[in-house]
């Protein structure tokens, strides 16, 4: 018995919570057919699809079951807005500034993306799938149930952000910065490439492979002052 409650505590111990994918399931839509965002502007149910958002400003905005495919998002300013049950398709843009959003049940799919301000965001069972973003500004905020799947990641910023049951699935990660960064239930175990520019001490509330443990032990050593030489 006392064998048995050991190897059931070590099963409970060795398994990591995993993240809750978003259930997206569209309503009819209706198109986009106006003339730009506007601020705390509404949208519920419409598709926009392959509209020119650049440069719009739609502060505190709310999208609820819609869908964006293929739409510019080049500097838009959309603070503080709320995407809920909502699909993005094929997004592009430069300097597209979500600081404060709520994203919550949203998938991000084929994205090519740059310089998108995130910070201070609130991310809820949301799935990134395919693309690429760049310099994806992710401090201070607040992931739970978050999936990255098959997409690149160059330099994403998530210090002092708290993760929690987010998984990195089959994805790469280009200097990557931690620092300060909170994490429970993250599994990093499937990435192809985990480069870690700073924060690799604060990866406790992680999974990683063993083959990533090697790869990662000279930055661990180095964070504890050890030197190892031949």
């Amino acid at each position: 018995m006392e064998g048995m409650a050991r190897s059931n505590s070590s099963r409970k111990t060795d398994t990591i919570a995993g993240a809750r994918r978003p259930e997206v399931r569209l309503p009819p839509l209706v198109p986009y057919d106006g003339e730009g965002l506007e601020p705390d502007g509404d949208y519920d149910g419409v598709r926009f699809d392959g509209v020119d958002l650049a440069d719009e400003s739609g502060p505190g905005a709310r999208f609820m079951d819609c869908a964006l495919d293929g739409c510019a998002i080049d500097r838009t300013e959309l603070v503080r807005a709320r995407f809920i049950d909502s699909v993005l398709t094929g997004v592009r843009g430069v300097g597209t500034d979500l600081a404060g959003a709520s994203l919550r049940d949203v998938e991000v799919v084929d994205a090519r993306l740059g310089g998108v301000q995130l910070h201070g965001a609130v991310l809820e069972r949301v799935l990134v799938r395919g693309g690429k973003i760049d310099y994806l500004n992710l401090r201070k905020a607040r992931l739970k149930d978050v999936v990255f799947e098959g997409c690149v990641l160059s330099e994403p910023d998530f210090g002092d952000a708290q993760l929690v049951r987010v998984e990195f699935r089959d994805c790469v990660l280009k200097r990557a910065d931690f620092s300060s960064v909170r994490m429970e239930s993250v599994d990093l175990r499937t990435v192809a490439e985990l480069d870690i520019a700073r924060g690799v001490e604060r990866l406790a509330g992680a999974v990683i492979s063993p083959a990533q443990l090697m790869e990662l032990a000279p930055a661990f050593a180095a964070q504890i002052g050890v030197r190892v030489e031949a």
